[in-house]
């Protein structure tokens, strides 16, 4: 089948039905960027491409040809023969070549060689003869050595001087010709000449001559300097030119200064130019040479803000920065829960910190390649990350922070300045330009300083601690806002004298729920703070605040719970790390001051004692005896216990440890701490003594009860007597000292001696009252029997107490209750024996009441702590004292 692509018309001026074959020479395949590939690929190309301009559009049957390819490659195969051929021909010649440059480089070598030999032969003889002639011959190989080095270095200094003289006055000769050509011709040609040669040093040179040129203007040229009235100050030192000769110059007919001025800034803005070409070619050589040159026109200053304001991290961030801070309305609300966990950094503003760190790091590898002053660029890019970038975003989160909630503000603080504070600590650790050495002492100073600079404005004066106790104000106001409004409703006429104490602490609650819902209806409280606030006081449901002195309490509001005490310590604590983590350390034991303060006054004064005079107060009305003392208020009382000493464990563990470093704040700490815990310790006795004295007055009110028939019973009614096992007003009694010590040991710290104390002295008031009152009835045979059951049911509940051993132990002061029993029913024998044994014992002057050791005592009146006197007046309340067994018994003594 003939091939369709041979096919030609019948047009002379038709190009052939086969494609060209590709042309190419040897410089094709010496370029570096020659890829075999794509040579390939080019060949393949051209054959296709005629093939579908011959065939026109492609049919889906068409079937693929590869002669066109065929014959490409096929030419391309003979034309490499044939460079391959040229390439063979230009070898030879090039190696023929290169052997003849060798010989005769070997030759040059030899011959090189031959004539240093000479002139070092020549050179001896030299310096021989300069050493003197005479001398010469006595010299040793050593000492000949020693003089050719001597003269070789003296010669060398020599020849340095002399070229630094030739270079000075080729300088010198260059500056005059430039002052001329500028002083007459008002033209700086040689200079433009030396500035357009494009080198580095060149340019440097242009720069100091411009800066010479500009102080013999300002001497020689007065004219051009009157406007200005002043000397410019320049970096450089002498001009090392010949001043008598620049004097005796002709007259100056040009304004040299604008002149020179004008060069000066087509230098500067021509390097600025070239100093952003060569920053966007990333050649650091280059760059480094134009800010070499720029430093001697304004210490570098322009083409430092040239490089960081073109910088492209700022260009990136300018509309980001701007943007307004957003976020998660749930999370800044938990933000402004005390109870909740602060959270992280405000995610915008840790993105930006985490960029700049990478940018930071990067950047200043670049800095030190492109300046010569590196740390001053350095630290200049670092002032515009921190005072641009970094300072707007952060007063942007602040504001948002603050106007959700004050905590939500301090919160962002603390969470920003921790997250700063840790980007300036990677910095360091990096060490930037002197990476992987240590970070410089003068970028680490400007890191410091740049943090400090940015949190100062929060910081000023006392405003930091301020906010942070209002703060802890509003939220212990809010907790206890049920509280104090319930004890602000309570009525406390002023009929007793503790209850015109209290009055104190009355007006203490009303201004403290008067503050708070004015603070609720202050217009700068934001709706997110004001719902926190009600949800903190309990009232999440209340919205309309004018209501608030209206809600419904319960007995539960006006109780002091633990659970708020330990909510109100939790939010101090976080104050106080938060505190020495932002504020200046040596203004600590003056914040601890300040929150102390807040805490006795909120927690101290505010919640335990109000507390305990509520508690006071109810004790106090219960004294007339009129109805049984209800002990309800003592749960209150331990908590309020609890709560203070949660309080001072607070205190001498957080708070004064943290003032160590002033001795007078801490004393005075130490001072109000003792203080407020005094007078609460104080209203806690006067309520445990409350209890003492109204337990014991119904106690009498009780043994008033007792029946003068109870120790007398008829003869018909004897029986029924001995079933008893007491009488109904002993029952009573020991019924209502065990309600009274039940409730006290549950309701009242077990820990300590208090309880204890407490139980003791209500044993001892109990026991006297017995023993008093059964000096008033009449105690026949039968009544003796239950006088002894009532005091061994007596003395055995007091013993079962938790009080004193002292007072319990076996032949002790409890003990004296059995005694007394014992003396209404024991014959005149016995008592007569009982008697002598505590005259022998020397025990006949002890007092009824004396609660002494019962070390030293022998048998009955010693033991039971009774004296003559008190055994006499028992004994004589008996129905057969008057006979005539018993007078004999009672007159022995």
């Amino acid at each position: 089948m003939p091939d369709s692509a041979s096919i030609t018309t019948s047009n002379p001026t038709s190009r052939s039905v086969f494609p060209q074959g590709p042309s190419f020479t040897l410089d094709d395949f010496s370029s570096r960027d020659f890829i075999v590939k794509e040579f390939i690929e080019a060949l393949s190309d051209s054959a296709i491409a005629y093939r579908r301009s011959t065939l026109g559009p492609p049919g889906g049957s068409q079937l693929f040809d590869p002669k066109p390819l065929i014959r490409t490659f096929e030419h391309a195969q003979r034309r490499l023969g044939e460079l391959s051929g040229d390439l063979e021909i230009k070898e030879n010649e090039l190696s023929a070549a290169v052997r003849r440059a060798e010989a005769q480089h070997s030759q040059n070598l030899n011959t090189l060689g031959r004539k240093l030999k000479q002139t070092i032969e020549s050179f001896q003889q030299l310096d021989t003869s300069l050493n003197g002639a005479g001398s010469s011959i006595a010299l040793t190989n050593n000492e000949l050595a020693g003089s050719t080095g001597n003269m070789a270095v003296e010669t060398g200094r020599r020849l340095e001087e002399l070229d630094r003289q030739r270079r000075r006055a080729l300088d010198a000769h260059f500056l005059l010709e430039c002052w001329d050509s500028v002083s007459n011709r008002g033209e700086l040609t040689l200079l433009e000449n030396l500035r357009r040669s494009g080198t580095g040093d060149a340019k440097v040179r242009s720069a100091q001559i411009a800066r010479q040129l500009l102080r013999i203007s300002q001497r020689l040229d007065s004219k051009s300097w009157d406007d200005s009235g002043g000397k410019i100050n320049i970096p450089y030192g002498n001009t090392n030119t010949d001043e008598n000769k620049i004097e005796e110059m002709s007259h100056i007919k040009r304004n040299t200064r604008e002149i020179i001025e004008k060069f000066s800034e087509t230098l500067e803005k021509d390097l600025l130019k070239q100093f952003d070409d060569f920053y966007r070619k990333a050649n650091f050589e280059g760059m480094k040479d134009c800010a070499t040159v720029l430093q001697d026109f304004n210490g570098g200053a322009s083409v430092i803000a040239l490089f960081v304001n073109q910088h492209q991290f700022f260009i990136d961030r300018s509309q980001l920065v701007t943007e307004e801070v957003g976020g998660d309305l749930e999370a800044w609300e938990q933000l402004a829960d005390p109870d909740a966990e602060p959270l992280k950094v405000e995610p915008s503003l840790q993105s930006l910190v985490d960029e700049v760190k990478v940018v930071v790091q990067e950047e200043s590898a670049i800095i030190k390649r492109a300046f010569p002053y590196y740390e001053q660029v350095l630290g200049k890019f670092l002032q515009r990350v921190f005072q641009q970038s970094i300072q707007q975003r952060l007063e942007m989160v602040l504001e948002k922070a603050n106007s959700i909630s004050s905590l939500a503000f301090l919160r962002s603080l603390q969470s920003s300045r921790s997250y700063v504070s840790s980007l300036v600590d990677d910095l360091k650790a990096h060490g930037l330009t002197e990476q992987p050495e240590t970070i410089s002492a003068q970028t680490a100073l400007v890191l410091d300083q740049q943090l400090e600079d940015l949190f100062v404005p929060y910081f000023v004066g006392s405003s930091y601690i301020e906010r942070e106790k209002k703060t802890l104000e509003e939220l212990y106001t809010s907790l206890l806002f049920k509280f104090t409004t319930f004890h602000a409703r309570r009525k406390k006429a002023a009929t007793t004298f503790m209850a015109s104490l209290s009055k104190s602490g009355t007006e203490l609650l009303s201004s403290a729920r008067d503050a708070y819902i004015a603070r609720l209806e202050a217009s700068d409280v934001s709706s997110p703070q004001r719902r926190m606030l009600l949800q903190v006081a309990g009232l999440s449901n209340s919205s309309d605040v004018p209501k608030l002195t209206d809600i419904k309490l319960t007995e539960e509001d006006g109780l002091p719970s633990i659970s708020f005490a330990k909510r109100m310590l939790k939010w101090l604590a976080e104050g106080v790390g938060r505190g020495l983590e932002l504020s200046v350390s040596s203004e600590t034991p003056k914040d601890m001051l300040t929150l102390l303060t807040l805490l006795l006054s909120m927690m101290g004064e505010g919640y335990i004692e109000v507390c305990l005079d509520a508690a006071l107060e109810t004790a106090t009305s219960q004294e007339s005896g009129r109805t049984e003392p209800d002990l309800a208020y003592l749960p209150a009382v331990r908590n309020a216990i609890a709560i203070a000493n949660l309080m001072v464990m607070c205190i001498n563990t957080l708070l004064i440890p943290l003032a160590t470093s002033s001795i007078t704040v801490r004393r005075e700490m130490e001072k109000k701490t003792n203080l407020i815990t005094l007078r609460i310790e104080e209203k806690i006795n006067t309520i445990e003594q409350k209890i003492i004295d109204a337990t014991l007055t119904w106690v009498s009110k009780l043994l008033t009860g007792q029946k003068k028939n109870d120790f007398r019973p008829k003869e018909g009614d004897n029986a029924a007597w001995l079933e008893k096992l007491q009488t109904p007003t002993c029952a009573s009694i020991c019924a209502f000292l065990t309600r009274v010590h039940n409730t006290a040991a549950t309701s009242l710290p077990s820990s300590g001696s208090n309880l204890r104390q407490l139980f003791t002295e209500i044993a001892l008031g109990t026991r006297n009252l017995l023993l008093e009152h059964f000096k008033r009835f009449a105690v026949n045979g039968p009544g003796g029997l239950m006088v002894t059951k009532d005091m061994t049911q007596y003395a055995d509940l007091l013993k079962s107490w938790d009080i004193d051993e002292h007072i319990k132990s076996p032949s002790c002061t409890l003990d004296v209750l059995l005694e007394v029993g014992s003396l209404f029913v024991i014959g005149s024998e016995a008592l007569r024996e009982r008697i002598r044994g505590g005259v022998t014992n020397g025990s006949g002057g002890r007092s009824g009441n004396s609660s002494g050791s019962s070390s030293g005592r022998g048998s009955g009146q010693a033991e039971a702590g009774l004296s003559v006197q008190e055994v006499r007046a028992y004994v004589s309340r008996r129905e057969d004292s008057n006979t005539a067994a018993m007078q004999k018994v009672l007159n022995i003594f």
